[in-house]
């Protein structure tokens, strides 16, 4: 079994999408006016508009409410990004911290309120980890 995708639901699915392909880089390819994917070699951001809940039936999901699960990338150098990511938002959780297990991270908040989570891994652990 491969984990191959998160989908996120959205009331603003465009505003959702730009900020996406800003803070990571990579361009979103849109299926429908109310579906796009950023994809990368490992795994699949995949944002949907809140109409496409109607084929899932009423109430599956709703937009800007979780509040238990944190999306996370690997990137090459989280303080990097971070000069990037604090012009994108204004809810930074945290700025990059090396931690315990040997991972710098940088803890944000999307346009909806998702907890995103950037980090490199720095000690020896954690990159014989990852790479």
């Amino acid at each position: 079994m491969n984990l191959v995708s998160i989908r996120i639901i959205t009331a603003d699915i465009k505003r959702l999408v730009h900020f996406f392909e800003k803070a990571t880089g990579v361009t979103a390819k849109w299926s429908t006016d109310d579906f796009a994917e950023l994809i990368t070699s490992s795994f699949t951001l995949a944002i949907g508009s809140t109409r496409t809940l109607a084929f899932f039936g009423e109430g599956v999901a709703q937009p800007a409410a979780n509040k238990s699960i944190i999306i996370e990338f690997l990137v090459e150098n989280v303080d990097d990004d971070y000069r990037r990511i604090k012009v994108l938002t204004t809810d930074v959780v945290q700025k990059p911290t090396t931690m315990p297990w040997g991972n710098r991270s940088l803890l944000f908040r999307d346009p909806d309120g998702n907890l995103i989570n950037f980090f490199t891994p720095v000690s020896a652990e954690a990159i014989k980890k990852f790479f």
